[in-house]
C-alpha cells in the first residue's frame, strides 16, 4: 500500500477499524477535500456521487490543485471532477427489460443485475468490503442497505435464490462482528448509524427455510446487535437517555433512533448545512436529528418534524417510535428462540421476559387513544405526536397489538391511509418523501401481513390488490419498477432529497412475494 492509500485509508476507514465501544466520528470528506467537496456536491447532479467517487490521485494533491486553479478564467469544475475522479454509475443503469418478459421474469432476471460479488477492499473507495455476494437496491444505491435487504430477501426466496439469502445474512453477521452493529449501508460514511434492525427477522426467515439450527448459528451476532441497541441501559437512571436507550420515570426501557455524530452527513453535506442554517437551534443538534432520521429509514417524514412541515424542526431523538420498539421486541423474542435452540433455557427465559415487558410497554405507552393507532411519543412527558403513520402496523406485524388495538388500526388504515393504489405513508403533504402521496413497498408488506395476522383478511387483500395492480400498470407502460409510488394516482412519486430511483430492490422483493401470496388478484403482465 503506497502513501496515498495509507492516507485515505486512515481518513475514511479509521472509523471502521475502531472498536465498537470506543468509536468516535472521524474526519470525513469535507476535511479531506476542503472547499472542493462542497463545490463538487453543488456541481454534480447527485451530491452522493462525490462520496462514492474514487480519486485518481492523492486527495491532498487534488485539493491543492483545485485551490490553485479554481479562480482561473475559464476553469471548468465539472471537467476537473471528471478528470480527477472515477464517478459512480447508476446500479443497473445499463439494464434493458426484455419486452417478452412479464414482471416475474423481469424481477428474476434483474436480481443478476443487482447482485454484487465480494471483492478486496480498495482504500481509495468509501465502499466497505463484504465476504459474500449481495444485492443492491439500484439507481444511486450501489451498496447494500440494512432494512432494504429484508424485503429484497422475500423476493429472492420466491425467485429460488436461497443462495443469496444465505450469503446476505452471513454478510450482516460479518458486519456486526467487525463493526459492532449493522451500518446503514456498507459505506464508510454510514458507520456512525444503523437502520431499522431487521437482522433478527432475516435470521428467522432463513431458519424457516433451513431449520432451527440457523438460530443457534447466528446467536452471537444477534447478541452483539442487541448490545449495540441497548448500550448503556444497565446503568441508566430513570428519566435519562443514552445513545439509543431511554429509561422512563417508571423504569421502563424503550429505544429511539440516534447517530453517534453531530455533523452534516457527508452524502448530503450541502443540504444538511442549509437545513441547519434555517433553524434557531445549535447546528450540531439539527445534524444529530437529521442523522437519526436517516437511521430510521424514513428520511425524511413529517413524523419527525415538530411543526409537521419544516425539516429544520426535526426532533427524531426526542421520540420513542413504535416501529423501532416492535423490531427490538422481535430481536428479544428471536434471542429467546436462539438460546433455546442452543440449549440455554435460562437465557431463553430471560429474553422472553424482556420481550414480554417491551410488548406490554408498546401496547400501554405508544398507543394513542384519540387517534386509535400506535404513534411516536415524546419521551419527556410521554405525549403522543398525534401523527397517523404506517409505523402503526409494526405492532401488528410482530404480534404485539391486542385484538382491540388491531381492529382500531385496521379501521384507521381504511379510513385515513388507504388510497387508490395502496396505503399512504402518512396523512400529511410535507414535500418529504416519506409522506403523502407516496407509498413504499416495505410498508405495504408489513401492513398486509400484519392485517392477515389479526384476521383482517379483506382489508389485507384490498391493499395487496391495489398495490399489485399499480405496480403492474406502471411496469406495462414504463417496463421498470421504481423505489416508491404515488398511491393517490395523481402523479409520479417524488419529494425528498433526490429523484425517483429505478431498480428497485425492495419493490422487486415485495411485489414478487405478493404475487405468490395473492396469485388470483391480478394476472402478471
Amino acid at each position: 500500500m503506497n502513501r496515498f492509500h495509507r492516507l485515505l485509508a486512515a481518513l475514511l476507514l479509521g472509523l471502521a477499524c475502531a472498536p465498537a465501544a470506543a468509536r468516535h466520528c472521524v474526519a470525513g470528506f469535507p476535511e479531506v477535500y476542503g472547499p472542493l467537496f462542497a463545490d463538487a456536491q453543488r456541481a454534480l447532479p447527485d451530491p452522493k456521487a462525490m462520496v462514492d467517487a474514487i480519486p485518481r490521485a492523492a486527495p491532498a494533491a487534488i485539493a491543492a490543485e483545485y485551490a490553485a486553479r479554481r479562480d482561473a478564467p475559464g476553469f471548468d469544475l465539472e471537467a476537473f471532477i471528471a478528470e480527477r475522479f472515477e464517478l459512480p454509475r447508476p446500479a443497473g443503469g445499463d439494464y434493458r427489460t426484455d419486452p417478452a418478459h412479464d414482471v416475474v421474469a423481469h424481477i428474476d432476471r434483474l436480481w443478476r443485475e443487482l447482485e454484487r460479488q465480494p471483492a478486496p477492499g480498495d482504500a481509495r473507495s468509501s465502499l466497505l468490503p463484504l465476504p459474500a455476494p449481495y444485492v443492491v437496491p439500484g439507481g444511486r444505491y450501489d451498496e447494500i442497505y440494512y432494512w432494504d435487504s429484508y424485503f429484497t430477501m422475500l423476493g429472492l426466496l420466491e425467485s429460488g435464490r436461497i443462495d443469496l439469502v444465505r450469503s446476505m445474512v452471513a454478510n450482516f453477521a460479518a458486519m456486526i462482528e467487525r463493526y459492532g452493529h449493522v451500518p446503514n449501508g456498507n459505506r464508510t460514511y454510514y458507520l456512525s448509524r444503523s437502520q431499522p434492525p431487521f437482522f433478527a427477522a432475516m435470521v428467522v426467515l432463513l431458519a424457516d427455510h433451513d431449520g432451527p439450527g440457523v438460530l443457534a448459528t447466528y446467536l452471537p451476532a444477534l447478541e452483539r446487535e442487541y448490545a449495540f441497541w441497548m448500550d448503556g441501559a444497565e446503568s441508566l437512571a430513570p428519566g435519562a437517555a443514552h445513545r439509543r436507550v431511554v429509561r422512563l420515570a417508571d423504569g421502563t426501557l424503550l429505544n429511539r433512533y440516534w447517530d453517534d455524530c453531530d455533523t452534516p452527513r457527508d452524502e448530503s453535506h450541502i443540504m444538511d448545512v442549509a437545513t441547519a442554517a434555517a433553524s434557531p437551534r445549535p447546528a450540531p443538534e439539527v445534524y444529530r436529528n437529521l442523522r437519526a432520521g436517516a437511521e430510521s429509514g424514513w428520511d425524511f417524514s413529517s413524523r419527525w418534524l415538530a411543526d409537521g412541515r419544516s425539516l429544520h424542526t426535526i426532533r427524531t431523538v426526542e421520540l420513542l417510535p413504535p416501529d423501532l420498539n416492535s423490531l427490538l421486541h422481535a430481536l428479544e423474542s428471536t434471542l429467546a428462540r436462539a438460546h433455546a435452540a442452543a440449549g440455554d433455557a435460562d437465557a431463553s427465559a430471560a429474553y422472553q421476559a424482556r420481550a414480554a415487558r417491551r410488548a406490554e410497554a408498546v401496547r400501554r405507552l405508544l398507543w394513542d387513544d384519540n387517534e386509535g393507532v400506535f404513534t411516536d411519543h415524546l419521551f419527556e412527558g410521554m405525549a403522543s405526536t398525534g401523527q397517523v403513520t404506517l409505523a402503526t402496523v409494526y405492532p401488528l406485524y410482530f404480534g404485539i397489538a391486542d385484538e382491540a388495538q388491531a381492529r382500531s388500526v385496521a379501521r384507521v388504515l381504511r379510513e385515513r391511509l388507504l388510497q387508490r393504489h395502496g396505503l399512504a405513508t402518512t396523512t400529511v403533504r410535507s414535500g418529504e418523501q416519506w409522506d403523502l402521496p407516496n407509498g413504499w413497498a416495505p410498508l405495504q408488506w408489513l401492513a398486509i401481513r400484519g392485517l392477515e395476522r389479526y384476521g383482517e383478511h379483506d382489508l389485507a387483500r384490498e391493499v395487496a390488490t391495489r398495490w399489485i395492480r399499480h405496480n403492474l400498470e406502471l411496469f406495462a407502460r414504463q417496463r421498470k419498477l421504481v423505489e416508491k409510488y404515488d398511491v393517490t394516482g395523481e402523479a409520479e412519486a417524488g419529494g425528498g432529497e433526490y429523484p425517483l430511483q429505478d431498480g428497485f430492490g425492495w419493490t422487486n422483493g415485495v411485489l414478487r412475494a405478493l404475487l405468490a401470496r395473492y396469485p388470483d388478484t391480478v394476472a402478471p403482465r
